[in-house]
């Protein structure tokens, strides 16, 4: 699971970046292309909206712990501000790498 976290409002230090909601969208394209098979759910959490207020990370944003957009992967914060593929698809492959010591013949 991908999360962007952002605002409708782009934050003072993010006037040239896209919007955490054109952000979201963007990764959910890069990683349906990279992942076809199995791409992970991409899902924008805009922290202004009430329905975000039990939501721990959405909290840290709105005080300022962190930039928007920012981008967790399975809970993981890969970014802040502007992400990068790189870091996004190196998360992911560690989800969806075997555990130590089986390969995919011995899961059959």
């Amino acid at each position: 699971m991908i999360k962007v976290y952002g605002a409708e409002k782009k934050c003072p230090s993010c006037v040239n970046l896209p919007s955490s909601r054109e952000t979201a969208e963007w990764l959910e394209a890069a990683v349906q292309r990279k992942y076809p098979e199995n791409p992970p759910n991409v899902e924008h959490i805009d922290i202004e909206d009430p329905g975000s207020a039990s939501d721990a990370v959405a909290e840290k944003v709105r005080q300022e712990e962190y930039f928007y957009p920012l981008v967790t992967v399975n809970g993981t914060v890969v970014a802040e501000g502007n992400p990068r593929l790189k870091a996004v698809y190196r998360e992911i492959d560690k989800t969806k790498a075997p555990a130590p010591g089986t390969t995919e013949e011995s899961k059959e």
